[in-house]
């Protein structure tokens, strides 16, 4: 089995994704997009990770292989294979399938918690009732065609999204680790500006080990509900 992820900086790469991969007994591979790497071919992938990136997906002038970044995403989920986005990755997706992605009326920035969607649609990932994940991010996105919110915030309603059974959107980071948050404070530290659902460097680098443990092994909940096949019902 292969993964192959999409990366689009450095500094956001698998984080605990990786331990889970190994573990699973995944041959990892990947696309180094910010240095113009080739895609590879859709057969040779067996489950797809999309990374986030501090760029839009509408800022094809500036980074033109979203164009082609965007077709081979469709692709892939079109041949049933299990994709997972996070978040420019989840806006990928959505952009990809048609759907609009645009500013959200406000930027998160932090530990900030999210919801799961009131549904009694049992086909779909069941997120907590609540809880506190990892967010760095100013822009959102209409639902694609088929999809079904799954768990949204106070200040951004589409948070996650999934479509059919293998294709999940995540708006937010549950693959963060110490190592992670740090670069990407690091990276993008002149984005922490005083607002509503943006915290200080101090505050999103001070929370305990046990709140990385607890997103990461939701991670891992989420990439074996993409990847089993053997759903209930079908």
């Amino acid at each position: 089995m292969r993964a192959h992820y999409l990366q689009h900086v450095p500094f956001e790469d698998l984080g605990s994704i990786e331990n889970w991969l190994k573990r699973t007994g995944y041959e990892i591979t990947s696309t180094s997009l910010y240095e113009s790497e080739e895609l590879p071919g859709i057969e040779s992938v067996d489950l797809l990770v999309i990374m986030g990136g501090p760029m839009s997906v509408n800022d094809d002038q500036d980074f033109p292989w979203l164009v082609e970044e965007k077709e081979f995403i469709k692709k892939v989920i079109e041949s049933g294979k299990p994709v997972l986005g996070i978040c420019l990755g989840a806006q990928l997706i959505a952009c990809s399938l048609g759907a609009e992605v645009f500013s959200n009326s406000v930027k998160e920035i932090g530990w900030i918690p999210i919801r799961a969607t009131d549904s009694n649609n049992q086909s779909v990932f069941l997120f907590p009732e609540e809880t506190d994940v990892f967010h760095w991010h100013g822009e959102t996105f209409n639902l694609p065609m088929g999809a079904t919110r799954i768990a949204e915030s106070a200040a951004c309603e589409n948070q996650a999204y999934q479509i059919g059974k293998h294709v999940i959107g995540l708006q937010f980071h549950l693959e963060t680790t110490p190592v992670s948050a740090q670069a990407i404070v690091e990276n993008c530290r002149d984005e922490l500006i005083e607002g509503e659902y943006i915290q200080s460097a101090a505050e999103i680098l001070s929370v305990p080990q046990e709140q990385y443990r607890s997103i990461n092994s939701l991670m891992e909940d989420v990439l074996e509900y993409i990847t089993r096949n053997d759903h209930p019902g079908e």
